[in-house]
């Protein structure tokens, strides 16, 4: 199979024949066969690195009696395309059979060779971004094993966070672990679990793990959908127009197929939908509720709506906020598209100053923040934006982003700006100064590459070549969220 090929495969719902010491890990593949994992490339390594598991990723979940059903969890997927842009795959089931398509590159590169075409009742679909290292065939979701209760399959978005222990430890009992993702460990845990009540199996896997998770899970009689007690990663349950249940990891992924939004996924909660419809356990307490605000800065679409909050709504506010900090003077203001633009927005309605295309982006480049080689990103900002000289020229710009990661793509930006006629380039910042790497999911790349966690504001300004730099303050981001007590969003990153 070529790196960017499609994987169909096709599997019977009943237990297969377990490895020797009774694991009910899935059967080991011999390396060089069509399936067997690949090794990692030349210079990485496929373990269990503190910053090789960083995933930002998309999940689908669907309950419907559909002929349909492949192609409604295609055009979820689709809507979450932007969560991530590396592999993409759909399992459906009729609970006699399980048939998976999966490939490398976006949604249509991987299921290039057609959708699944069993009809059933229920599938899920993954959409994965990895960093470093990650980025192999072997690690395309869903991803399957086989258990007391027969066929489970698995697709999560999140980061774990004591992965490796859990992991040696199964190794140690015989346990075979076929990719290099965090996922299969909670796979595993699940499939080698002794409860025969699958949820009561899910619910003891997931208490011995830590850090974020929001999973689809399917199985030939059901589907389970679980966020992590602390709310890490979103999810939200819809009905579809003929009835049916859905789960995506954002609103607009049920906006797609028409689907009506019932509700979020609550942190600690399992729910599980079966031809007598939903119904919901916690399988852990919920402490306090540490929902990604990078979410809203960045990472969701603007259409989507997480916890009860519009993320447009939240960069407007942004915006607004970043206004009322700002205390220079300029002409215009106009965004780094497309996820300054609502902030942008919220700027120019706050300051009275005009909004102004000065970037137009070319829609055909994939997003440079989550594309794991730094060549990559630097390559892509010419590539993607080019100025509108006769907006820019003999003007004072406020230059609006969302946030400032490594600087070396902002460093770019602003020298567009200035190259195309700009008297003065001042860049506000919808967020604070990541000074941290993240652990729960999101590539912000390892601590000493973090411009902010080794330079002052002052100096990053001075190394972007801008006339002055503004971040959002701490609070200003928690007011803007409604949150100004920090009760209920992770803000580590900005430590």
């Amino acid at each position: 199979m070529t790196p960017t090929g499609t994987r169909r495969q096709n599997f019977n719902c009943r237990r297969q024949a377990s490895p020797a010491g009774g694991q009910t890990c899935p059967p080991a593949r011999r390396r060089g066969s069509p399936d067997a994992p690949e090794a990692a490339p030349a210079g990485l390594t496929a373990s269990y690195s503190p910053h090789g598991w960083h995933e930002e990723c998309g999940v689908v979940g669907l309950w419907c009696d559909s002929a349909q059903i492949a192609d409604l969890c295609y055009l979820g997927l689709f809507a979450l395309q932007h969560r991530g842009q590396e592999s993409a795959g759909i399992s459906v089931t009729n609970g006699l059979h399980i048939e998976t398509v999966k490939g490398m590159g976006l949604l249509p590169e991987a299921l290039r060779d057609g959708r699944p075409t069993l009809r059933g009742h229920a599938a899920v679909g993954h959409v994965r971004y990895s960093t470093h290292g990650g980025s192999l065939n072997c690690n395309v979701q869903p991803i399957f094993a086989y258990s007391r209760g027969g066929f489970v399959g698995l697709a999560h978005n999140g980061n774990l966070t004591n992965a490796e222990e859990i992991k040696a430890q199964m190794e140690a009992a015989g346990c075979l672990f076929q990719t290099t993702t965090d996922s299969e460990v909670i796979l595993n845990l699940i499939a080698t679990s002794p409860h025969p009540i699958l949820e009561d199996a899910v619910a003891t896997s997931l208490n011995r793990v830590s850090g974020a998770y929001s999973l689809v899970i399917l199985l030939p009689d059901r589907l389970i959908a679980v966020r992590d007690p602390k709310g890490y990663r979103p999810l939200c349950l819809g009905r579809l127009p003929d009835g049916g249940w859905m789960f995506a990891s954002e609103s607009c992924g049920l906006d797609a197929v028409r689907a009506e939004f019932v509700r979020d996924v609550l942190p600690g909660e399992m729910v599980t939908v079966d031809h007598n419809g939903p119904r919901s356990y916690f399988f852990a307490k919920a402490g306090k509720i540490n929902a990604c605000v990078f979410e809203h800065i960045y990472f969701a679409r603007p259409d989507s709506v997480l916890d009860g909050l519009s993320v447009w709504q939240a960069r407007f506010e942004m915006g607004r906020q970043l206004a009322r900090e700002f205390k220079g003077e300029a002409d215009i203001v106009i965004p780094v598209p497309d996820t300054g633009i609502t902030a942008a927005l919220g700027f120019s309605k706050e300051s009275g100053l005009p909004y102004f295309e000065g970037l137009i982006k070319n829609r055909y480049v994939g997003r440079s923040f989550i594309m794991p080689q730094q060549v990559s990103r630097e390559n892509t900002v010419e590539m993607k934006l080019n100025p509108v000289r006769a907006n820019l020229a003999d003007r004072r710009v406020v230059l609006i982003d969302d946030s400032i990661v490594r600087g070396t793509t902002s460093a770019r930006i602003v020298s567009l700006v200035r190259r195309a006629g700009a008297r003065e380039v001042h860049m506000c910042i919808s967020s604070p100064p990541i000074t941290q790497s993240c652990l729960y999911g999101i590539d912000t790349s390892i601590r000493k590459e973090l411009i902010a966690s080794t330079m002052s504001v002052g100096q990053i300004g001075a190394t972007l070549g801008v006339d002055s730099l503004l971040y959002l303050s701490r609070q200003g981001l928690l007011d803007s969220v409604g949150d100004p007590k920090n009760e209920r969003n992770c803000l580590e990153c900005f430590s």
